[in-house]
């Protein structure tokens, strides 16, 4: 009986059974029975779904079909068809459907935008393409927005928002600095999914103003700018001295200092959230939380584990990344931020949906006349998708009917089918997240049989194993398939062959005689065909030899072999392997035809050796294992270097080469690497030795090239990995034969010392390079580009020559040829050199200047004729001087400045001009000689400029409602000043800044006396100079008026209101700064009697008075605290009420502050004014001025304070 076994269908693979085993015939992948069928289109190339396009450049919609007869194709757009004939913007490319719309030459990619489907239809259906949506993305603008500075306590957290615009695709977000440098992150600082920057605590590091985030459109290749971010973070000591400045010793005293804080998630925001992906994408979940120190981020899922080798954790672990989610990584997912003070969470719920995909795709279906069949549409997803079917594009419940054909939810079946049911189907799966759509079609065909295996194919195979013989074939119906071996032979049957439904003939053991011709036939109702292959049965290779196991010691040698036979008509190659990989690359591998052996065996060479023989049909190997066994213990070896090599002889001396042999000395032990040949010319250079050659140490003769006219003498020197060992003895000497030089004098050149000379210098041959007695050079010299002859001089072996009465810097064709007693040189190849050079003749003409700005001007000259330079053109050279300013009016010292411009350069740029001022210059040519005349001077002025800041600003004479200020004109006013520009503005207790009043001032003015002031109020002041062409830079101060007597309580108003002012008249008089200067030597003196007394056991008897009878109204320093007494009214003594703001003399106590003085010279430049009164203000220091936000005033004043003990 026949017996068939069924295989897996390769690309000739005929018959499929489908469900229920209903049949149909697969065309098999043969290119010349794919181009004689007919076949229904097929699309093989279409663009995505979801097509966003460049709107720069040219529309590409692709649609490639194939099918018999070629499809023709049409497209539809927005559901409608798309007439392309009448757009002169739309062509569709030749044999294809893919459409081209032009938008470089005039088109608009936004007027194309829609939903595109193309139709390819022949005579057997059609096919379409997926719905693509064609959308050109977008890169909009950044919204202006007003950034508001960021002013944060250090220890705080802090989110700068990105809000980047709304592009298509999405932007890809980062943050750099002005430098185009990433923003470094960390746990601390880091970048959310959204974009923003978050800080979990902000660090002093972090005050920059360059905070940018960037949003990059990588479609159209694009990135847009966000305006930069300025963040300040105020360090908890510059708020305490802040504070000290502006609070009263009652009230709370300094900011707290930086405390540690439990995490509080900045996002997502409240305890739970929701979020719902797709199946395959990926899973993104982001915790961000703000905390101090900075909190640690920490995943789990509720009720489950992370799914392993899918789970990532990205940004520092603050979000969780999971790839190709499925509905069983649906559930709840928890971050825990957590740092030593607490932990906060947040519990996200993931719902997993799917968009529609394959179960199981239509297939095409070939059948032939009055065959069954199905085609089968399965697709799940969440939801699930709807399955609908259309026939040649047209959903199927209003195509044209066909009695073969019934619908039954995801399969069609068809009975009994005739050529005109063939058509194209589509299956469209689809939900809410998205659609699936396949073209299958149903190819009716009758066809006659067809093999398409190659006749007289030949196979050869092993004896005893199986041979297959192929007969692909196609048909419809389905031929039947039959087998012969001969050419007469009977049809093959029997348990000893088995056929395939693919139409393969398998022979399970071939033998020899299994050799021969074999015929398959083909036939169907329709026809009958046939096919003749060979077959060849080899013998099989073999081993007949093979590597045994070996034991070898150390240091020794070992051989396996590995003998075989094989088929005569097969080339066997051999390979050998140790422990499954390549032998080592050792030349102690020795590989021979019948085996390998190994010399001079190490630990390492132990291992499994294998013997691999291939063939075309076949491969054997065998194995066998090679241990290495310590060697007996031998004396301890000596290693040294060798010994000098001996018995040195010269054998075969010609004119240029002489054979030196010689016999090696003891190696000690460690073999010789090599040899090297040392000479000694004993005619020019007698006891130097010389380099020679080196050969390897195996060698013992050398032949050596000799030069003429030397008188040489070899030693050999003998190279182990020890060392060198001694030069041998000298070998016995031959002197060479003289002979013409071989080469001449190298490094030729001619350079003039002088105007009317050429220099010609060389360098000399070395003693054996003359080749024999009487070296001498012959110069020789002529003008380039004039017809005159050369010029020669023969000199004796010098390396110079002068050549005098030269024109000036002319060039000339120089060469220098050796020559000895018995000849010249070869022709010496020629060099170009110039005699001298003088200083150039002419100076530039036309320099023409033009004023870039206030500090830059650029010059132009025209060059001057090279013929005039009479050298080498080094460049040109500007001398320009300031003449004078021209607001001054003053001469001062000129200091020339040049400025060198290489080369034939007509042009430069003068920086760093003076503005206002009047300039002189002139240019000169430069070559190797020197500077050549001056052009005439040229005269340009620079125009005004911005002055440069006020020299000083000086704040004097505080009242209750008046400043006076005082300043000095700019150092470098740049132009005529047109007035000064004075702002000014209060700071109250929070440190916040009031409206700002400008005021501008007469040019000719000094100083201004403000009035109507706030009294016991801090100001703060811009102040600045003008000229016609801008503001200049600005320099600030702050100055407080005095406290208004409702804050202190005084014995009497009218009397404290003269005080004041009398104080500070009398400040600035010097004998009130004598007086005192006396008084405080008398206390000093009084401190040290007192101390001295103390340490003696006395008592000081003026401190008993002070204790008894103390000053109501003005109390010493307690001596405990070391502060001032508070300030009383004579009527009830009542002390100061807490809250209160400090009193006018502006004291601190102790514990708010150990020093004042000290506090309010620290990081500022403290200094005191001619009057005396202490400036604690940033002196000096320019700062922008203020138009937004808060800004951290220093500690106020201690003016009044002063005013108030004295």
């Amino acid at each position: 009986m026949m017996r068939k076994k069924s295989v897996s269908a390769s690309k000739a693979s005929l018959v499929l059974f489908l469900c229920q085993m209903i049949s149909a015939l697969e065309v098999p992948l043969d290119s010349k029975l794919l181009e004689e069928l007919s076949q229904p289109p097929t699309i093989t190339q279409q663009s995505p779904k979801d097509y966003i396009v460049d709107p720069r450049e040219n529309i590409v919609i692709q649609c490639e079909a194939k099918g018999k007869p070629p499809p023709s194709f049409s497209w539809t757009r927005n559901g409608t068809h798309f007439d392309i004939d009448k757009d002169a913007q739309v062509t569709m490319k030749p044999n294809s459907g893919t459409l081209v719309i032009n938008i470089m030459n005039g088109g608009k990619a936004e007027a194309y935008e829609g939903v595109y489907q193309c139709t390819a239809r022949n005579e057997r259906g059609a096919a379409i393409s997926n719905n693509i949506v064609i959308r050109p993305s977008r890169s909009p603008l950044w919204t202006k927005e007003k950034l508001e500075p960021n002013q944060v306590r250090e220890g705080d957290s802090l989110v700068l928002h990105c809000r980047p615009p709304v592009g298509l695709p999405p932007p890809i977000i980062f943050w750099m600095d002005n430098a185009f440098q990433r923003l470094p992150q960390s746990e601390r600082v880091s970048q959310g999914l959204n974009g923003d920057l978050y800080f979990s605590n902000v660090q002093p590091e972090d005050t920059r103003e360059d905070y940018i985030c960037y949003a990059r459109f990588n479609h159209t290749q694009t990135i847009q700018q966000k305006q930069p971010i300025s963040v300040k973070v105020f360090s908890m000591d510059s708020l305490n001295d802040t504070i000290a400045a502006n609070l009263s010793d009652t009230d709370i005293y300094g900011a707290k200092p930086v405390t540690e804080r439990q995490p509080v998630l900045l996002t997502p925001t409240g305890s739970t959230s929701t979020k719902v992906e797709l199946r395959g994408n990926v899973l993104l979940l982001e915790c961000i939380a703000a905390g101090l120190p900075t909190p640690v981020i920490r995943w789990i899922k509720e009720g489950g584990e992370l799914p392993a080798n899918r789970t990532f954790f990205e940004n520092f672990k603050k979000t969780l990344k999971i790839i190709d989610v499925s509905e069983a990584d649906s559930g709840n997912y928890k971050c825990i931020a957590r740092n030593i003070l607490g932990s906060a969470h947040h519990v996200i719920s993931v719902t997993v949906k799917a968009a529609p995909y394959w179960i199981t795709a239509p297939r095409n279906l070939v059948l032939s006349p009055g065959e069954d069949g199905t085609l089968i549409c399965r697709a799940n997803g969440n939801p699930k998708p709807n399955i609908s079917w259309l026939a040649n594009g047209v959903p199927i419940a209003i195509a044209p009917e066909d009695p073969s054909r019934k619908v039954d939810g995801d399969t069609i079946i068809f009975s009994h089918v005739q050529e005109r049911s063939s058509a194209v189907y589509q299956c469209n799966a689809s939900n809410e997240y998205g659609y699936l759509l396949a073209n299958a079609f149903v190819n009716v065909l009758a066809e006659p049989p067809r093999i398409l295996t190659s006749a007289n194919k030949l196979y050869q195979v092993i004896s005893d194993s199986p041979a297959l013989l192929d007969c692909a074939y196609f048909g419809s119906p389905k031929p039947e398939i039959e087998w012969f071996k001969g050419v007469k032979g009977s049809i093959l049957r029997g348990n000893e062959y088995i056929f395939h439904d693919n139409g393969t003939l398998e022979i399970p053991v071939a033998q020899k005689d299994s050799t021969g011709t074999y015929t398959c036939v083909a036939r169907n109702e329709l026809g009958k065909i046939q096919n003749e292959v060979q077959l060849e049965v080899k013998d099989p290779t073999m081993i007949i030899k093979q590597p045994e196991y070996k034991v070898v010691q150390r240091y020794g040698h070992v051989s396996f072999e590995c003998i075989i036979k094989h088929d005569s008509t097969l080339l066997p190659t051999v390979i050998w392997l140790k422990d499954n990989d390549e032998l080592p690359d050792d030349e102690r591998f020795l590989v021979g035809k019948d085996n390998l052996t190994i010399m001079n065996v190490t630990d390492r060479d132990d291992g499994t050796y294998t013997c691999i023989v291939n063939t075309t049909l076949d491969s054997v190997s065998a194995s066998a294992v090679l241990t290495v066994v310590a060697a007996p213990p031998t004396p301890a070896i000596i290693y040294a270097r060798p010994n000098p090599p001996f018995d040195l002889e010269l054998t075969g001396q010609l004119e240029r080469s002489v054979e030196l042999s010689w016999i090696p000395g003891d190696e000690n032990n460690s073999p010789i690497t090599n040899f090297v040949i040392e000479y000694e010319d004993g005619l020019h250079e007698p006891g130097v030795w010389h380099y020679q050659t080196e050969v390897p140490g195996t060698q013992t003769t050398v032949q050596l090239k000799l030069s003429p006219y030397v008188n040489y003498s070899f030693r050999v020197i003998a190279v182990n990995e020890i060392g060198r060992s001694q030069p041998s003895e000298p070998s016995e000497q031959y002197l060479t034969k003289s002979a013409n030089p071989d080469e001449n004098p190298s490094n030729v050149q001619g350079i003039g010392s002088e105007p009317d000379n050429l220099v010609i210098t060389w360098e000399s041959l070395k003693g054996f390079q003359s080749n024999g007695p009487g070296l001498q050079y012959k110069v020789s010299w002529r003008q380039k580009d004039v017809d005159d002859e050369w010029t020669s001089v023969i000199v004796a072996n010098v390396s110079k020559y002068i050549v005098s009465g030269t024109p000036t810097f002319v060039p000339y064709e120089i060469k220098v040829q050796a020559l000895n007693d018995l000849g010249y040189a070869p022709e010496p190849s020629e060099v170009i050199g110039h005699s001298g050079e003088d200083l150039p003749m002419v100076a530039p003409g036309n320099v023409q200047v033009h004023v870039v700005n206030s500090t830059l001007a650029k010059v132009h000259w025209d060059p001057v004729p090279l013929k005039t330079v009479r050298g080498h053109l080094q460049g040109y050279k500007v001398y320009y001087w300031k003449v004078q300013s021209l607001s001054r009016r003053s001469r001062r010292h000129v200091e020339k400045k040049i400025l060198t411009f290489r080369g034939n350069k007509t042009f430069g740029m003068l920086p760093g001009l003076e503005p206002y001022s009047s300039y002189k210059l002139n240019v000169r040519v430069v070559n190797g000689k020197g500077e050549g005349p001056a052009s005439p001077d040229k005269v340009f002025k620079t125009p005004e400029g911005v002055p440069s800041s006020p020299s000083f600003l000086k704040i004097t004479n505080p009242t209750l409602d008046s400043l006076t200020l005082e300043w000095g004109s700019p150092t470098h006013p740049n132009g005529v000043l047109t007035s000064y520009i004075l702002k000014f503005q209060p700071i109250n207790n929070t440190h916040e800044l009031g409206p700002l009043v400008e005021i501008r001032i007469p040019a000719n003015e000094s100083s201004l006396i403000l009035k109507n002031l706030n009294y016991s109020t801090r100001y703060k002041f811009y102040f600045n100079a003008q000229t016609s062409v801008g503001s200049g830079s600005q320099i600030t101060e702050e100055a407080v008026t005095i406290m208004d007597e409702a804050g202190i309580l005084r014995p009497a108003v009218g009397a404290g209101k003269a005080m004041a002012s009398r104080q500070v008249d009398i400040a600035t008089q010097g004998w009130f700064i004598g007086l005192m200067c006396a008084v405080a030597l008398l206390i000093l003196i009084l401190l040290i009697v007192c101390f001295i007394r103390r340490n003696k056991g006395g008592k000081y008897p003026v401190k008993e008075k002070e204790d008894a009878h103390a000053d109501p109204e003005i109390q010493p320093m307690k001596e405990d605290d070391g502060t001032f007494g508070e300030y009383s009214d004579a009527e009830d003594h009542k002390p100061l009420k807490k809250g209160s703001r400090t009193p006018s003399d502006r004291t601190v106590k102790k514990e708010d502050s150990d020093d004042s003085l000290v506090d309010y010279g620290e990081g500022v430049n403290g200094q005191f004014n001619e009057d005396g009164s202490f400036i604690g203000q940033y002196s000096g220091k320019k700062e922008k001025e203020p138009a937004e936000g808060n800004e951290s005033s220093e500690a106020p004043s201690p003016v009044n304070a002063m005013n108030s003990f004295v």
